[in-house]
């Protein structure tokens, strides 16, 4: 059976006046029905430009360079605007973006955005009572849906772009960053409603952030990115117990600990993507560097139980 969505080899650029900014770089990855997966790693990685291309939302001066992108089998990349709109773009795919606010129109109330996602894509049930529905499913008051975006608070209206994806009965949400900007335990509660839509729709989810002790609650498996490109893939046990990728055990290791009294950052900063240095991405930041690193760019290969993309291996 094949996966319910397969990214293969995608490739997005952004043609700058310093040259091309390789954004995401052949990037391949698999969600499978009813499974959440993670895509970690510090902004500037890739993350959010992966969804939007996998939402064929990439904008000028971006492109999509190369790759494809499998929906139940199917190729969904390359189909014509109109079919990919009105058969999957938030019929099959949603994504919840990256600031709720960013997502909604100030101007207008909640419920006229939510019922006019019904109508454009020809909804033929009563918009209200779905409105109503999608609301008591993340768990908000009906009436919330009659407030403006500013009268609602972040986990609020959180909950209530998250019901907006979900108004068409999506199989798959892209949810990048879904728990930006909120409190710890408004993270808390969107996570838990995360996995009560998973497991009440059998929704697949990918779920996008920096932060990989909060993917742990959530995900079951982890891709971390660096610099546009997958380095690390494995469950998320593996990710947690047993890192292999230098950047990756970095990053666990960036993870405040209340137990200390500081916290351990990365050293330097992310390659510019226009100008990438020769060999690993991660050559100029890794404390492990060797000669070979620095001439040849390593590619995924499996270690133990990890894909690694590293060549300490």
């Amino acid at each position: 059976m094949p996966p319910l969505l397969k990214v293969e080899n995608l490739k997005i650029y952004f043609h700058m006046p310093r040259g091309y900014v390789r954004a995401v770089d052949e990037v391949s990855l698999e969600l499978n029905e009813g499974e959440i997966i993670g895509v970690a790693g510090e902004s500037g990685s890739g993350k959010s430009t992966l969804a939007l291309g996998i939402m064929r939302l990439i904008m000028p001066p971006g492109f999509i360079e190369g790759g494809n992108v499998y929906f139940e089998g199917n190729e969904i990349l390359h189909l014509p605007e109109k079919v990919f709109n009105s058969e999957y773009r938030w019929k099959r795919i949603a994504m919840v973006f990256q600031g709720s606010m960013n997502g909604f129109t100030p101007v207008y109330r909640i419920r006229d955005q939510i019922k006019e996602v019904l109508e454009v894509h020809g909804y033929t049930g009563d918009p209200d009572q779905r409105v109503n529905e999608l609301m008591k499913m993340v768990n908000l008051d009906p009436s919330i849906a009659d407030r403006y975006p500013h009268e609602l608070s972040g986990g609020q209206r959180q909950r209530a772009f998250i019901a907006m994806a979900l108004a068409l009965n999506p199989k798959v949400l892209l949810a990048d960053e879904p728990t930006t900007a909120l409190d710890v335990i408004t993270q808390t509660h969107i996570i838990n409603l995360l996995k009560q839509l998973k497991k009440e729709l059998n929704l697949s989810i990918l779920f996008i952030t920096h932060d990989l002790a909060l993917m742990s609650m959530l995900a079951d498996r982890i891709y971390v990115m660096y610099a546009g490109r997958i380095v690390e893939h494995a469950s998320t046990e593996n990710i947690v117990k047993n890192a292999k990728h230098p950047y990756t055990k970095l990053l666990m290791e960036s993870v405040p600990d209340l137990s200390k009294d500081y916290v351990k950052g990365i050293p330097g900063s992310m390659p510019d993507l226009a100008r990438l240095p020769p060999g690993c991405r991660f050559s100029t930041r890794c404390p492990f560097v060797m000669d070979r690193c620095r001439a040849e760019e390593p590619k995924l290969r499996r270690v133990g139980e990890n894909d690694v993309a590293c060549w300490l291996y």
